[in-house]
């Protein structure tokens, strides 16, 4: 991701570290000291053979891990995840929180948005060899060995197209549902083979609001305390999790709401999301009419997105081999990408997605 936002012109901004978590007793407190404490205690422990969910984890080291620990580990599954921790696999997060995707990682993003890299890919396409068909929904997918047909609608009209070989990079919410749901897609004969894989991952509820306020106003908080703040925490919250756009200085935040309190949004109309969002700032701040501060909002909730059903996948207790059984070609034919196919730890990331992208394409051009 680094060369193509290189390519264009554009950077990787460092969000900063510095971050302060909600409590009952001491209010907004760096975060720090909890996070590296949580590190240090969770190093101590071995991963759980058989596999269990966190939750079971954690309750099974109550000893070494303390209310405020055990707390901070199932708010981090539930909003860097998008995972219930009751459900997500203790193996799969202990190896995630050891490795580069570590919710203790550096944090960047591409300062112009991820779009500008997007459309610098395409260009790179050869245009006599690629021929791309945008505003195209697929519903149903015929394959045998060495062939396939995908029937489509574009622009409600049907089309068709036909190949040696495919590559899939449906999101795991849709390869999940059944075919003749809303967005649904018919794979003919069925993937029996990819069921078990499917029934071993799971796609996180994620509802993210971009609130535009007047100024910012946690910058004039406590004196000026959380000028540098990139991230606050708020446990309890229905939105646990706001960022900031530090290192650059504007007057927006994010609230994001993920796992299960992303489902417990779910249904809600546009105003009742602000106003959820809005009562979550006065957990972590205080009671203030934030509404007055409020200029404008977008929104997304991408569980109910029938083109995605979620943010991205977890994998269940028990599913180790999951993403990698997933990802593997069928019959050299059909060939599998996407985030939740990584398997070289970058899973749930643009990042990810895009090295898996690369594995299909290299699997496909071996067979060719």
């Amino acid at each position: 991701m680094f060369e193509w936002l290189r390519r264009v012109g554009d950077t990787a901004v460092d969000a900063g570290r510095e971050r302060w978590m909600f409590s009952e007793r001491a209010g907004l407190q760096r975060a720090e000291p909890l996070f590296d404490e949580l590190g240090r205690r969770l190093s101590r422990l071995s991963p759980p053979r058989p596999d269990v969910t966190l939750g079971e984890f954690l309750e099974r080291h109550r000893r070494a891990l303390r209310p405020a620990l055990r707390t901070l580990a199932c708010a981090l599954v539930e909003g860097f995840d998008a995972a219930d921790a009751a459900r997500i696999s203790a193996r799969e997060v202990l190896d995630e929180w050891q490795g580069s995707a570590s919710a203790d990682a550096p944090t960047f993003r591409a300062a112009r948005g991820l779009s500008s890299a997007v459309h610098a890919m395409l260009a790179t396409l050869p245009r006599d060899r690629v021929q791309l068909q945008g505003d195209t929904v697929v519903r149903t997918v015929r394959w045998r060995p060495g062939h396939v047909q995908i029937d489509a609608l574009r622009y409600d009209q049907p089309c068709s197209f036909e190949g040696a070989r495919a590559i899939v990079t449906l999101p795991l919410g849709v390869l999940q549902q059944p075919h003749t749901a809303p967005g649904g897609v018919h794979f003919e004969p069925d993937l029996p083979t990819r069921r078990t894989a499917l029934a071993r991952l799971a796609m996180g509820p994620v509802v993210k609001l971009v609130l535009q306020f007047d100024r910012p106003f946690w910058e004039e908080a406590q004196g000026g305390r959380y000028r540098d703040a990139a991230f606050f925490f708020a446990p309890g919250a229905l939105f646990p999790t706001f960022w900031t756009s530090i290192p650059l200085r504007s007057s927006m935040l994010v609230a994001w709401s993920a796992g299960p309190n992303a489902d417990r949004l779910r249904g809600l109309e546009r105003r009742e999301v602000v106003a959820q969002a809005l009562g979550s700032l006065e957990r972590a701040f205080g009671r203030r009419a934030y509404a007055s501060l409020l200029e404008r909002v977008a929104w997304h909730d991408w569980q109910a997105d029938p083109r995605a059903l979620g943010a991205y996948s977890y994998v269940l207790a028990g599913g180790g081999r999951a993403r990698r059984a997933l990802a593997r070609p069928l019959e050299q034919t059909l060939f599998f990408a996407g985030e939740a196919c990584d398997v070289e730890g970058e899973a749930g990331t643009v990042a990810g997605a895009l090295a898996s992208g690369r594995r299909a394409a290299r699997e496909v051009l071996a067979g060719a």
